[in-house]
């Protein structure tokens, strides 16, 4: 089963970004400091990033709950997006049936 891992957040400046929404959420950075993790573990974590466009991960517990799930979202009416994929990916891009992008993650890759 899936659940919303991260919510990945557009900004221009990601330490300014990282000092209020640290402050706002009384999130803790990671050892990435663009990377916000909750202190309560089933809150989202939220990742900063200057360059991607907003978005949710959703996070499956290995491959096969990530593929599973992927199959799942797709019968409920997602679509894959053609994505310029990296070697060893551990996301799949799909989008929502509005058209709005969300990535499916392998959190044990």
């Amino acid at each position: 089963m899936v659940r919303i891992g991260a919510i990945v957040l557009n900004v221009s400046n990601t330490s300014r970004a990282a000092a209020f929404w640290s402050q706002a959420l009384s999130y803790q950075p990671d050892i990435n400091p663009d990377f916000l993790v909750p202190t309560d573990s089933r809150a989202p974590h939220l990742h900063l990033d200057s360059e991607d466009r907003t978005h949710i991960d959703l996070w499956a517990v290995d491959e096969a709950d990530q593929l599973a799930e992927t199959q799942r979202l797709l019968r409920l009416g997602a679509t894959r997006v053609d994505w310029n994929y990296p070697k060893n990916a551990d996301f799949i891009v799909l989008a929502d049936p509005d058209g709005t992008l969300f990535c499916v993650i392998n959190t044990s890759a």
